[in-house]
């Protein structure tokens, strides 16, 4: 008996355990990097430290480093994808392969040690393979040090040296990255086309480079009054000597760090009432400088939006960098293109600003569920282009796109890993507009005022972490009260479609009954309105059994009459109203057009 209970105990441990094992964790890493840059090569030397501590349950045998900077090599995987894809990116297309031995890019590991013992690795393509001496148990923590060498790549995609504007250097992944290991595993990808997936932690980051050269980035700088070019404290006289001038940055709780420089940057700044300094480096180029310096105030509003709607933006400083090859977002900054019009500076600017919170404060897994940041930032920056720029229809695009994916017989899940799309079309509508649209749609599903609290609760349960779609699902559910997984399911898994339509209105005696059918595959609940010849309106919601509930009445003008649950199998559904057929002279399935049905033209039923 004694045997038997031990036994019982030994299993109901194993239970807790494995309970235990799927609440959330996440790896730290803490870098110290110093890097000496030779601005006529192109070259840099880099020495750095990593403090890695492994949160996880797991033992782990191995570790991987991204060195992105290898993928701007004849032959890469970015190379071969770029010149093999049907659509490829038009800033890429065939450029990599003809890149000369001086014009590519690399990251080269001279040397790596574990706890000061030397390691065994290699490089295969984009990622270097490391084998341990010894495992990293659970909760333990380890010091790597490495030494590498770096060629900065002519400026292709996102990363390079003398864009097509001139910038000398876009420094965005050009650093030996550790690979993130989550409850997945290791996510030691290739870099082919996408990029963000990455350790949080704290870096510390030297930089050593001709003393002509302007820097901006992520960090905040710990030695202004050595550098000057508008970081000095006022009234500090700068005396730089020597060829070469150190920039220290501290970027705190970040999973990225990037930084551009250049010797014709201005450096303008401007404060956010009870929020951040914004910092904005642009080349001395006339025709651009008015439109920088009108971009600025704009960059107040915009923020303190996205503070309001989604959260408090945490960091002390937020930085608006001319670079790159348009606009991409890293870790307190942007680098963008600066030959714009006004309106497409303050758009670019809108945009990438938003991914501060959606990928570098709420870090998605890019590669995976790039819908997430993609979509969520553009729902969101363009709400906020709504306010500051006075446009109209925020979303109205988004839906236009989305539609087009879904009739063009090229749609692919949003599931698909990012790289794995046959089109780059498809990729770029999935997770922008498809993406956007998610948000969007979710409002009419839970309505308004739910969706508002949902991205203000999700971004305080998962700000600082790497959320997933469920994790955002549940947080809907928890706030609306409302089962959503056949929401997530159909629409991130799958390429059902949602097509409703009015089929029939017969009067019968002095009933009228109303049919409508469901043509895709994709369930919603339905918002009926029926507008009367004497003016009158009555809107009718039909709930979807699955939901397990309603959504709360946004209408304050007009009746709303909730009728029974319309349950998926039934592709049918008819209710009847006390008012005969010549009395009704419009009905439509969804008045306020936030339903992304594919075929507005069944919607409608007009009395003639």
């Amino acid at each position: 008996m004694k045997r038997f209970l031990l036994i019982i105990s030994l299993i109901g441990a194993q239970l807790v355990s494995a309970q235990n094992n799927t609440s959330y964790w996440q790896q730290k890493v803490d870098y110290t990097m110093d890097i000496d840059m030779d601005v006529k090569t192109y070259q840099y030397k880099g020495n750095q430290e990593l403090v890695y501590t492994n949160n996880s349950p797991d033992t782990l045998h191995q570790v991987f480093y991204h060195l992105f900077f290898n993928a701007f090599q004849p032959n890469s995987e970015m190379d071969i994808r770029s010149r093999s894809i049907a659509d490829p990116d038009p800033r890429v297309k065939d450029r990599i392969s003809k890149l000369s031995p001086d014009e590519i890019g690399y990251i080269k590991v001279s040397s790596l040690k574990q706890n000061g013992k030397t390691l065994k690795y290699h490089t295969e393509g984009t990622v270097l393979e490391v084998q341990l001496n010894k495992p990293i148990l659970p909760g333990e923590q380890v010091t790597f040090k490495m030494k590498f060498d770096g060629q900065v790549p002519q400026q292709i995609r996102r990363s390079g040296r003398n864009n097509k504007e001139g910038v000398a250097l876009s420094m965005t992944q050009w650093y030996p990255k550790i690979a993130e290991y989550d409850f997945e595993g290791w996510h030691a990808d290739p870099y082919i086309g996408r990029e963000f997936h990455g350790v949080w932690g704290n870096f510390d980051v030297t930089i050593n480079i001709d003393k002509n050269y302007i820097l901006g980035g992520s960090g905040y700088l710990q030695n202004p009054n050595e550098i000057g070019y508008g970081y000095e404290t006022e009234g500090t006289k700068v005396k730089r000597k020597g060829k070469k001038l150190s920039w220290h940055f501290i970027a705190p709780n970040v999973h990225d760090f990037t930084w551009a420089a250049d010797p014709e940057y201005l450096h303008d700044t401007i404060q956010v009432p009870n929020g951040p300094t914004l910092h904005f480096l642009y080349k001395n180029t006339p025709e651009i400088i008015e439109n920088w310096k009108k971009l600025q105030p704009k960059s107040v509003e915009l923020i303190q939006y996205f503070s309001k709607h989604i959260g408090p933006y945490p960091y002390k400083q937020y930085s608006v960098i001319q670079g790159g090859d348009g606009g991409m977002e890293y870790a307190m900054c942007t680098l963008i293109t600066g030959h714009r019009s006004f309106g497409s500076l303050v758009g670019v600017t809108s945009h990438e600003m938003a991914h501060a919170w959606f990928q570098h404060i709420l870090a998605t897994n890019e590669s995976k569920h790039e819908w997430m940041d993609e979509g969520f930032t553009s729902y969101i920056s363009n709400k906020a282009m709504s306010k500051v720029m006075q446009s109209k229809n925020p979303n109205a695009g988004a839906f236009k796109s989305y539609v087009r994916l879904a009739t063009s017989g090229i749609e692919q899940p949003q599931s698909t890993h990012a790289d794995r799309y046959a089109r780059n079309g498809a990729y770029g509508a999935a997770a922008y507009s498809k993406g956007q649209v998610f948000l969007a749609q979710l409002g009419y599903i839970i309505g308004e005022e739910n969706l508002a609290k949902t991205l203000k609760r999700y971004y305080q349960e998962w700000k600082f972490k790497h959320p997933t779609p469920n994790d955002f699902k549940r947080i809907a559910e928890k706030v609306s009260q409302l089962q959503l997984d056949w929401y997530l399911t159909d629409w991130t898994q799958t390429t059902n479609v949602i097509d409703y339509e009015i089929t029939s209105v017969e009067t019968i005696n002095d009933d009228t009954t109303i049919t409508l059918q469901r043509n895709g595959l994709m369930p919603m609940p339905i918002d009926l309105l029926i507008e009367y010849t004497d003016g009158t309106k009555e809107l009718y919601y039909i709930p979807l059994r699955m939901m397990r509930g309603e959504k709360p009445s946004d209408s304050k003008n007009t009746k709303r009459t909730i009728l029974k649950d319309w349950d998926w199998a039934h592709p049918e559904y008819s209710f009847s109203i006390s008012k005969t057929k010549d009395l009704i002279q419009k009905i439509i399935i969804d008045p306020k057009n936030k339903m992304a049905d594919i075929n507005k033209n069944n919607n409608n039923f007009i009395n003639k």
